[in-house]
């Protein structure tokens, strides 16, 4: 990263590094050993033939609750008969963004959205071997409950729970929407277009800021969205189970290079991704994403471009784990997405009171590993902006020769042809 940033010096206003969409989800594991989904039942008094009904009573209590709290901030409650809405070209989010615009709203809960979508659940089912009942886990569908709000430290931001055991909860928040909030808080001035920060007053107090995001206490934070969205959860911690265990299930970390202006990137921007289309193989991917070659790989590395109305996408894939670059107005974003996290490695401390030392582990999703998630992204966009810094740049030759090529007209007011470098005309004779 440092050399890219040294080589277009004169050309660059700032840089920002953190997290951008970040999605964390929720599980009751006391549920999952074997056996302990029927212990539960036992506990909470429910006979395993009438486990149906009573999974349907919870289903309703659930829905009433999230009735009741759509209804207490006067917010609507709609159900969408699609599991997907991206066929129709509008999303969940662009529906909950409508409504909020509608309304004005600008802080706290936008609306509720109930919709069926897949699961994985529970269910009791006669084993025709044994002769008796039993608990499996199967893939179904049942209704989730989207509610979309506007927090006052993480802005926009949903929180999804299924209807069905075992309850599991998604949480979906987004860095920029964060950072601006905290700049907002902090009085330091900035300018954005769309997702993208375009212009900041402030950068070492924005340094500070996105380190912060960093280190944050998530598990008090989404124990909070849990309480809010299931009613359940009272009658599950009395029947000896614990909340939730909170992951990291998709997360995205990006370093914005903030240039000037729309031109000076557009000066390079071209000879970026045709260098990363044609250059960058297999072994840079795997580079860039931390790893190296090795003979009994067998994972599989793809590059692609993609162009878009905002502007041009490179992505280089490995395996589950992603790095690309794109342009946006002024900006340049390399941006790192980690699905699986077991591609890379954390120092894990010994239990307390042994003799062992530290040692490098697999990265797992619990929330505790988020600062790790930083690091290495942050690593992984570094190293492909290494790549991008050696880029030899046509670019401004391009400009000047165009500027060559256009007529013009001379101090005395003659007129002047346009320079046309492969004419015969124009070629110096020996």
């Amino acid at each position: 990263m440092k050399h890219f940033l040294e080589r277009h010096v004169a050309s660059i206003e700032n840089t920002i590094n953190t997290f951008d969409r970040v999605i964390f989800k929720g599980h009751l594991n006391g549920f999952f050993p074997t056996g302990a989904f029927g212990r539960y039942l036992w506990r909470r008094k429910v006979l395993l033939k009438d486990a149906g009904g009573f999974f349907e009573r919870e289903t309703k209590r659930l829905r009433a609750h999230l009735e009741a709290v759509a209804a207490g901030a006067g917010r609507p409650f709609e159900y969408l008969s699609g599991a997907s809405t991206h066929r129709s070209g509008t999303s969940k989010e662009a529906l909950a963004q409508r409504i909020a615009e509608r309304d004005g709203v600008t802080e706290g809960l936008v609306c509720v959205i109930s919709v069926v979508e897949p699961c994985t659940s529970f269910a009791v089912k006669p084993n025709h071997e044994t002769h008796r009942l039993e608990i499996v886990r199967r893939r179904r569908k049942c209704l989730h409950f989207y509610l979309y709000r506007i927090d006052p430290e993480f802005g926009w931001m949903h929180v999804r729970i299924q209807s069905w055991a075992p309850y599991d909860i998604q949480v979906y928040v987004n860095g920029r929407e964060w950072l601006a909030r905290q700049m907002d808080r902090a009085g330091i001035g900035y300018r954005r277009s769309d997702n993208k920060i375009i212009a900041i007053d402030d950068a070492s107090a924005v340094d500070a800021l996105c380190d912060k995001l960093a280190h944050i206490e998530w598990p008090a934070f989404l124990d909070r969205q849990a309480a809010l969205v299931n009613p359940l959860l009272p009658d599950i911690l009395a029947a000896g189970f614990p909340g939730y265990w909170w992951v990291i299930d998709q997360c995205e970390y990006a370093t914005d290079i903030l240039f000037h202006d729309r031109a000076v990137l557009e000066a390079i921007k071209d000879d970026l991704v045709t260098a990363a289309v044609t250059t960058v193989g297999a072994t840079d991917v795997m580079h860039f994403l931390g790893r190296k070659p090795h003979h009994s790989f067998t994972g599989e590395v793809t590059i692609g471009a993609k162009k878009r109305p905002e502007g041009v996408r490179v992505r280089f894939r490995l395996k589950a784990n992603a790095v690309k670059f794109y342009d946006h107005a002024n900006v340049l974003r390399i941006e790192t997405t980690i699905n699986n996290p077991r591609e890379f490695k954390v120092l894990r401390s010994p239990a307390e009171g042994s003799d062992q030392p530290p040692r490098w582990c697999p990265m797992t999703k619990g929330v505790a590993n988020f600062w790790r998630y930083a690091e290495v992204a942050h690593a992984a966009n570094g190293r492909l902006l290494e790549t991008l810094a050696r880029v030899p740049l046509t670019g401004e030759a391009v400009a000047e020769l165009d500027t060559l090529c256009q007529p013009t007209t001379s101090a005395t007011g003659a007129h002047v042809a346009a320079f046309n470098p492969v004419a015969m005309a124009t070629v110096p004779k020996a």
